[in-house]
């Protein structure tokens, strides 16, 4: 009994061990290649459970999904006015011919890798070589793009790879560069600025001017109508004394005398020193006379 139970164990074993040999699982975001002695003999692109030759046969597994090739560090390149610029870009690319992918490379990204780098600087350097500046800044940027992405994909696509995209993330100037334009542009700024300042400040000092200006001659022709005015009133009030006045001389000098008294006895504190007999005394000594 025991020997036979042994003997179970062993050929389940055997068996477990066979079929993990014999069966490989094809995920849906891979490509599999089957391998019979060194030769390829079969492909599997859909997701699934399959079957191999145990030790005959053996299984590569190739990433189909979108994948993405970054530069990392900017490259330098010349425009066409013999420029520096500093570009950072990145391609989106997958395999899409396995089979040309094993042959060309030997299945190996990372010389996938290389190679599409090397044809999208190679591309790069010719369309930036054709452009100034402006335009590979901003002008023609979205052209040049889809340049590099035909000419990427088509190189690319000799080793069974499809380029989707090449994207270019910056274009700027080298530090060094950089740091000269950034000071002109100040410079420029500043210049801009102190003109602005000086216009304004001139256009200020006439807009003073030309209040005070306004100042004055609005204080003339007040100080002008106020005069006139007090002058025509003056003319009124002489002009109604004369008339009031003159219907009787002697109330007119009486009132102007009153009018002198008022004056020169305002404050307890006044002296006068008049000889008695003098004129000023006159409707005061005709005063006592008539009281008595």
């Amino acid at each position: 009994m025991k020997f036979n139970t042994t003997n179970i164990l062993v050929g389940a074993v055997t068996v477990l061990i066979m079929a993990s040999l014999s069966l490989f699982v094809v995920d849906q975001r891979q490509v599999a290649i089957v391998f019979q002695l060194g030769e390829m003999v079969g492909m599997k692109t859909e997701p699934g459970l399959y079957f191999k030759v145990p030790l005959m046969q053996n299984v590569r597994f190739f990433d189909s999904r979108i994948l993405t090739l970054d530069t990392g560090e900017p490259e330098r390149f010349i425009t066409a006015e013999k420029k520096n610029v500093m570009v950072d870009s990145f391609v989106k690319w997958r395999i899409v011919d396995v089979k040309q992918y094993y042959v060309s490379v030997g299945g190996d990204e990372v010389r996938a890798r290389t190679r599409l780098m090397q044809t999208v600087n190679s591309s790069m350097r010719e369309e930036f070589g054709k452009r100034t500046i402006h335009e590979v800044v901003s002008g023609e940027r979205e052209q040049i793009m889809n340049v590099l992405r035909e000419k990427t994909d088509a190189d690319a696509r000799k080793i069974g790879v499809q380029v989707l995209d090449v994207r270019l993330k910056r274009v700027d100037f080298p530090q060094e560069i950089s740091e000269s334009v950034y000071r002109r542009m100040d410079a420029e700024r500043k210049r801009v600025a102190n003109e602005l300042r000086a216009s304004g400040a001139a256009e200020g000092e006439k807009i003073k001017a030309n209040a005070d200006k306004q100042r004055e001659v609005t204080l003339a022709e007040a100080y002008r109508d106020a005069q006139k005015t007090k002058g025509e009133g003056d003319a009124k009030a002489s002009a109604l004394y004369g008339a009031a006045f003159g219907r009787n001389a002697e109330f007119y000098s009486f009132y102007r005398s009153l009018e002198a008294y008022k004056q020169s006895f305002k404050n307890k504190s006044d002296v006068m020193v008049l000889d008695p007999s003098s004129a000023f005394f006159k409707y005061l000594k005709s005063s006592g006379k008539g009281g008595k």
